[in-house]
């Protein structure tokens, strides 16, 4: 049942990637009328947050019903130096931090958290593929063009 939920979230996201370097800011990202405003628990400060699309809410109500949330890692690898792994979980660890609503939540660790942090997590439905993605990364100097991957700004 696990890997149909993934399947549902992520279908038709393999290994192929093009290595094609796009900008990870989107045209749609920057329209602030497209997105809600981040809502997070109380065990987030200010200056730690995700701001979470209509379409990811919706999306995540639609798929989280059996009391499951959307869990966002980042992890080194990918053709850009770090990739955003996207599951659905049931279990909550010490150092996750919590955005959204009780019905469509997003739950993110800390220490990924420091390389996304102040991104849109959205969902996306195209004729061939639809999935969650992050928009607008302030952490991220680059992506490719799967989407999944990323560069670290460097200050």
């Amino acid at each position: 049942m696990a890997s149909l939920l993934r399947n549902l979230i992520r279908p038709g996201q393999g290994s192929f990637c093009l290595h094609q370097r796009i900008p990870m800011l989107a045209a749609e990202a920057l329209n602030p009328k497209n997105y809600s405003k981040a809502a997070s628990s109380p065990t987030t400060s200010s200056d730690q947050q995700l701001v979470i699309s209509d379409s990811c809410l919706k999306r995540l109500k639609e798929i989280c019903g059996d009391g499951s949330f959307l869990r966002i890692t980042v992890e080194g690898g990918g053709c850009s130096g770090f990739q955003y792994k996207f599951d659905l979980d049931t279990k909550l660890n010490d150092d996750d931090l919590q955005f959204g609503k009780d019905d469509a939540k997003v739950v993110i660790d800390t220490v990924s958290l420091e390389y996304c942090n102040g991104a849109t997590v959205d969902y996306h439905t195209e004729l061939i593929r639809s999935g969650f993605r992050m928009l607008a990364n302030p952490k991220a100097e680059q992506g490719c063009s799967c989407g999944s991957s990323f560069a670290i700004k460097l200050d």
